[in-house]
């Protein structure tokens, strides 16, 4: 059992706060609840998060309940339902067996996996909606009741829209990989000249070719990855890697697009003094992804720089992860306990209000030197970063934008065991 206080003072008066309880064994589940709340400036919310069954869970009442439906769940007995001041994660395929078993029909439902923007939506309704009640007279009430209903019945439909708007673009994309790498290899036959001498022209030709497939290889994986990533949790196979050896194989991608603009892409990783676990493969992508952002945001003739070095993460730190305000680590200390790579390039700032959102999936992309949206490269480089536990972020600094990752210094013997332990970082 966990509690924060994701905004305002811990020690303020219980009455301008609102709690809130996640009964959930998901890990990962807590982690983007605690994300939302920290977005949320008025009022103060603590958290109390949990398993159903877990002996230290309150029995009594919260403002708010967040319930993570499993079939054979039941709510508490003893509990007062009011429909406004419970929501309920289910997955649509249990949805029948949910109402039968539980759920009155005005249930406030949201539909597994939850993505963040519709986690955010819902609780920020129900957050304002549950305030409101408690600071104000209640004049109207009913009125605002079905109309809350209306939105909930709503949500719900629009929920299972983007359900199965996902559906279709995860196999539509799963076939579209398969022509684009078979166009890959082709062009890799062609440039080695095993169906006949090429002269220099057509030699360059077939190279951009070759680029603009792999490239489009890429943005195919990543909306495949992202669409599959709700469904599917996934947990990476760390191992020990050389993250030097990473990053070259990341810049070894990206250099032929460095090139034709004529950047200058210069990297100076310092030694790593500890292990570092992660899944290379997975990492390599993000670095490609982080590196061809600046690539194709960095002016022609400008300059790309790569930073890594040993680095102590603040995990509760609010400028960096404001879900993690309430960790206490085990010792004062500031030894490295992370491998940091700051990826600084020359191109116009990112716009201050889109810094935090700049990772999003649906954050628009409007193409030029706009750096406002920051596409689905980014996006997956976020999901990726969150099941490695590290972080990302971005930031505009005076020698130019940089997007900087930590990567957390681990215990041998958590690696490769439930993701909830498996983040046991040195702190």
């Amino acid at each position: 059992m966990e509690t924060d206080v994701l905004n305002g003072d811990a020690t303020a008066p219980k009455a301008a706060q609102l709690e809130i309880r996640l009964v959930s064994p998901d890990f990962e589940l807590m982690r983007l609840l605690r994300e939302v709340l920290a977005e949320i400036r008025e009022p103060q919310c603590s958290l109390v998060a949990g398993p159903e069954n877990s002996p230290r869970m309150p029995e009594s009442e919260a403002d708010l309940w967040l319930w993570d439906y499993e079939p054979g769940n039941r709510l508490p007995p003893t509990m007062r339902f009011q429909s406004s001041r419970h929501l309920f994660l289910v997955n649509a395929k249990h949805l029948n067996e949910f109402r039968l078993a539980i759920a009155p029909t005005e249930a406030n439902i949201i539909l597994k996996p939850v993505s963040r923007n519709t986690l955010r939506a819902s609780v920020g309704l129900a957050v304002s909606v549950h305030w409101e009640r408690m600071t104000s007279a209640h004049t109207l009430r009913e009125d605002r009741d079905d109309l809350l209903q209306c939105l909930i019945e709503t949500s719900l439909l629009l929920q299972n829209y983007d359900h199965e708007r996902t559906t279709f673009l995860a196999r539509a994309v799963h076939d579209f990989r398969a022509p684009l790498t078979a166009v890959n290899g082709y062009c890799g036959l062609v440039r080695g000249e095993h169906l006949g001498p090429l002269n220099d022209a057509q030699k360059e030709v077939v190279e951009r070719m070759q680029l603009s497939a792999r490239r489009l290889s890429r943005m195919a994986s990543a909306m495949f990855e992202l669409s599959v990533g709700r469904h599917v949790k996934r947990t990476p196979h760390l191992l020990a890697n050389e993250i030097r050896k990473t990053l070259d194989q990341a810049l070894h991608e990206v250099m032929p697009f460095a090139s034709e603009k004529r950047i200058s892409v210069a990297a100076d990783l310092a030694p790593c003094e500890f292990p570092l676990y992660f899944e290379m493969g997975q990492i390599e992508q993000v670095l490609i992804n982080l590196l061809d952002n600046a690539c194709k945001f960095t002016p022609r003739g400008g300059t790309v720089e790569v930073f890594g070095y040993a680095y102590f993460w603040e995990r509760r730190s609010a400028r960096t992860m404001a879900w993690q305000a309430a960790e206490r680590r085990n010792a004062n200390q500031d030894e490295p306990n992370a491998y940091r790579i700051d990826i600084r390039d020359s191109g116009a700032p990112i716009p201050g209000e889109q810094l935090k959102r700049i990772f999003e999936e649906y954050v628009s992309y409007d193409g030029g030197s706009d750096r406002s949206g920051g596409g689905l490269g980014l996006a997956l480089a976020h999901m990726i970063m969150s099941q490695h536990g590290g972080h990302i972020w971005a930031e505009n600094t005076a020698f130019g934008p940089q997007f900087s990752l930590v990567l957390p210094k681990r215990q041998a013997q958590t690696i490769n065991t439930n993701h909830n332990s498996s983040i046991g970082e040195n702190k």
